[in-house]
């Protein structure tokens, strides 16, 4: 049996008797948890040799039997993300080959559309609970053997479908098991679509032993009332989650509870310290993609909102001369240096655990150039090589834990009438990621209610797709052969001299001063000053 794959993983459980899985009032043994998976496994068997199959669902024990009889029986399965638009998630079963479609409420409407614009059937993933294990024939599997695919975004626009392997997914769960034993409790609230719940929450409950708590989506209120009933002693987050707990209202016994971590990514250094410090827990906020490329150990003793040092073989080049940049100069805390401390995290000693993308050449060779992994990430070093997380490359930006790509966006604004141009942009977002920036050259004036009518209308914007800000502009930067030079657009910002708009829960209005300070107020706040710096 091999140790670095999901299958041997799961496969180690199969006799243990201790909880395994909790869901709402159920609880599965980890012997009872392998028999779903193996149900599972022949079940799909049943249905065809090495079969894509698209879910979209909630976070349910059937999802999870899903992943794991894909792992034991050699089957994909296709993590489709139910925030993309319809005709978006059409494209992605396509290029992903599923041949059939899981589905449950609320999902099951947008899975019968694509359903049936690909003619494949549409299954309810609750069938898979009902159904009943075979005696064997699951095996432990090959570590470079596919288990499932899961979307991100590229510069290009198009989506990119990650290959998540067995290994891929062993791997991250035997570096975090030494954070658990098999007393502890899990808490996943994040998506299983997404590659964090995964690799951070079910591969290292798995490869520990510690039970698995599954929510169905997010619940800010709801976190510390689950951890105190399944004894959570493991939370996984993502982005904003931390900010969003802390925005609850405070009690004097926050503190009491069965918390021991929370482990994630993107939490602002204000929300990590603060979080930790309400809730009585070590929070490890690391760094990380689907790609699985580059990584950094956090460093506890490190300068706050560090990613942590360079790992060997992972450096910050300058992505137009491919040399590595400079120190930051930092004084008071401000960036003196950013054009020339500002890089691209490169791998440059190999792929890390990137696989690829799923039958995308043009994906790949855009991301590893003469062996090295370009990431697309910005960021920059101290003297003492701490590294600080820059951004994202224009054409990528990341919203509330999700990818995005900018081409399709810019692709349907170009459409508004009186459009002329239009350019799309990642600009950061004050607690954790980024937010969407457009920039408009109109031919008359610009009807904001209007151009709200005409975002709700498409069916190709999801709702994360939808800009924040919205600029009105002249004409932009463009290079000499007519390139928009969305790097200065992004620089500036919403400080600009154009006229910017801001979308809030009361549709779009001009921005005005008043709000410019309180904007940059905010930053400060989550201790993340530095993004509007660089």
């Amino acid at each position: 049996m091999t140790a670095n794959t999901l299958a041997s993983l799961l496969l180690a459980r199969a006799e243990d008797d201790r909880p395994g899985l909790m869901f709402e009032d159920t609880v599965w043994s980890w012997r009872a948890h392998i028999a779903a998976c193996r149900a599972a496994a022949a079940w799909l068997s049943g249905r065809g040799t090495g079969l894509h199959v698209g879910v979209l669902s909630e976070n349910v024990p059937e999802l999870v039997f899903l992943v794991g009889g894909a792992a034991l029986g050699g089957h994909v399965v296709v993590a489709l993300n139910p925030t993309r638009s319809p005709d978006e998630l059409i494209r992605d079963a396509r290029a992903t080959d599923v041949g059939l479609l899981l589905a449950d409420d609320p999902y099951t409407g947008v899975a019968r559309t694509t359903g049936e614009a690909l003619g494949l059937d549409v299954v309810p993933l609750s069938a898979l609970g009902a159904l009943t294990s075979p005696a064997s024939g699951s095996s432990g599997g090959d570590p470079g053997a596919l288990v499932m695919l899961i979307f991100t975004s590229g510069t290009s626009g198009r989506p990119r479908a990650v290959r998540i392997t067995q290994r891929k997914l062993a791997v991250p769960g035997l570096s975090l098991a030494p954070l658990l034993s098999p007393d502890d409790v899990v808490y996943c609230s994040m998506p299983l679509f997404h590659s964090g719940a995964l690799m951070a929450a079910y591969a290292p409950a798995v490869a520990s032993g510690a039970a698995l708590v599954l929510r169905r989506r997010f619940s800010a209120s709801g976190v510390l009332p689950d951890i105190r009933r399944y004894g959570g002693t493991y939370l996984h987050y993502v982005g904003k989650v931390l900010s969003y707990v802390l925005a609850t209202p405070e009690r004097e016994d926050d503190a009491d509870n069965p918390l021991k971590i929370a482990f994630g990514n993107e939490g602002s250094a204000v929300a990590t310290r603060r979080f930790g410090e309400r809730f009585g827990c070590r929070v490890i906020d690391a760094f990380g993609s689907t790609e699985t490329a580059i990584s950094f150990s956090p460093d506890p003793t490190g300068p706050p909102g560090s990613l942590g040092r360079l790992a060997q073989g992972v450096e910050i080049l300058d992505p137009f001369t491919t040399k590595p940049c400079p120190p930051a100069r930092i004084e008071n805390g401000r960036l003196l240096n950013p054009d020339e401390a500002v890089g691209e995290l490169v791998n440059t000693a190999g792929l890390g655990l990137f696989e690829g993308y799923y039958n995308d050449p043009a994906a790949d060779a855009e991301r590893v150039k003469e062996g090295a992994f370009w990431s697309g990430d910005l960021a920059y070093k101290d003297a003492d090589g701490y590294v600080f997380f820059a951004g994202r490359g224009t054409e990528r930006l990341r919203v509330d834990g999700e990818n995005l790509a900018v081409a399709p966006i810019e692709a349907a604004l170009r459409e508004f009438a009186g459009v002329v141009e239009a350019a799309v942009y990642p600009v950061p977002d004050a607690v954790a990621g980024d937010q969407v920036m457009a920039a408009l050259v109109l031919e008359g004036a610009f009807d904001p209610d209007a151009f709200t009518t005409f975002l709700a209308s498409r069916r190709d914007l999801g709702a994360k797709s939808l800009p924040r800000y919205v600029r009105l502009s002249r004409q932009m930067p463009q290079t000499p052969s007519h390139k928009v030079v969305k790097r200065l657009l992004a620089q500036e910002a919403w400080r600009c001299a154009d006229p910017v708009w801001r979308r809030g829960p009361d549709g779009l209005r001009p921005l005005t001063d008043a709000d410019l300070k309180g904007i940059e107020a905010e930053f400060v706040r989550h201790g993340r000053q530095r993004l509007l710096e660089a």
